[in-house]
C-alpha cells in the first residue's frame, strides 16, 4: 500500500520542452529519410537517363552501320574487286579511264604485244582474226591517248582506233601517225570488231574470263626487247613465206 501512496501519475507525462524536444528528432529524422529517398530517385533517374543515351547512342551506331552497308552493297554491284576500290571509284568518277583499247588490224596477240614492249606500252593482247586488240593497262589521265600515238609513231605507218570509256561516256576515235583523226560512234566501232571489244568496254565482261574462254592473251610486260623483236622476225618471216600474221 506504501508503493500506492508513492506513485504520481504525473510522473508518466512528458514536459512540453521533452516532447518538443522528442518531436523535433522525429522531423528531422524524417528529413534525413526524406533526402535519402530524393537522393536514391535521383540516382534512378540518372541511371535511366544514362539508359536512354546509350540506347540512343547504339541506335545512331546501327544507323550508321546500316547506311555503310547499304553504300558497300550499292558499291559492290558497280566495283570489280580485283581492280580495286580505289581504282574503280576514280573510273566512275572520270578521274581515270575505265576501260581502254587499242584495237589494230594485226592479227597475232603476241606480234601486237611485240610492238606494246618496243613502244614501252603496257598491256594486255588479245588475239581475233578481225584484228588484235590492247587492253591498255595505264588509264590515268591522257594516258590512253598518249599510248596510242607512241604506238604509231613507233610502228611506222600502222593505224589504229583508240576506244575509251571515260565515267560510262564512250569515246572512239582513229589514231594515225601519232596524230588524233576521225571519231566515230561506238556502234560503228562495234559493228566491225569481235564481240568482246564491246563487253570488255561496257564492263560485261572481264579479261580474265577472257582467258577462261580460250582467248589468246599476251602481256606485254612479259616480253623483254630482244624477245619482242625475235617475234617481229618470226613474223617477218611469215609474211615473206605468204603465212601467219598479216601487219596492215
Amino acid at each position: 500500500m506504501s508503493d500506492d501512496k508513492d506513485f504520481n501519475p504525473d510522473d508518466t507525462h512528458f514536459s512540453d520542452e521533452e516532447l518538443e524536444a522528442a518531436l523535433a528528432g522525429f522531423e528531422k529524422e524524417f528529413e534525413n529519410d526524406t533526402d535519402t529517398g530524393d537522393d536514391d530517385q535521383a540516382d534512378s533517374a540518372a541511371d535511366a537517363k544514362s539508359i536512354d543515351n546509350g540506347a540512343d547512342t547504339q541506335a545512331a551506331d546501327d544507323i550508321s552501320s546500316s547506311v555503310a552497308d547499304a553504300v558497300n552493297e550499292a558499291m559492290a554491284d558497280v566495283v570489280d574487286p580485283s581492280a580495286g576500290f580505289d581504282n574503280e571509284l576514280a573510273g566512275l568518277l572520270g578521274d581515270k579511264a575505265k576501260m581502254a583499247l587499242i584495237v589494230t588490224r594485226i592479227a597475232s596477240a603476241d606480234l601486237l604485244a611485240a610492238f606494246c614492249q618496243l613502244s614501252d606500252i603496257s598491256a594486255a593482247c588479245i588475239g581475233a582474226n578481225q584484228g588484235a586488240v590492247a587492253v591498255l593497262k595505264n588509264l590515268d589521265g591522257d594516258a590512253p591517248e598518249a599510248a596510242a600515238k607512241d604506238l604509231t609513231t613507233v610502228v611506222s605507218g600502222m593505224v589504229v582506233i583508240l576506244a575509251v570509256n571515260r565515267a560510262d561516256k564512250l569515246e572512239v576515235s582513229m589514231i594515225m601517225q601519232g596524230q588524233v583523226g576521225q571519231t566515230f560512234a561506238p556502234p560503228v566501232l562495234f559493228s566491225s570488231t569481235p564481240r568482246f571489244v564491246e563487253d570488255l568496254m561496257l564492263g560485261i565482261v572481264s579479261l580474265n574470263q577472257l582467258r577462261t574462254q580460250g582467248f589468246e592473251v599476251v602481256e606485254s610486260a612479259d616480253l623483254d626487247h630482244d624477245q619482242a623483236m625475235q617475234i617481229l622476225a618470226d613474223h617477218t618471216k611469215r609474211g615473206r613465206g605468204g603465212r601467219g600474221s598479216h601487219i596492215e
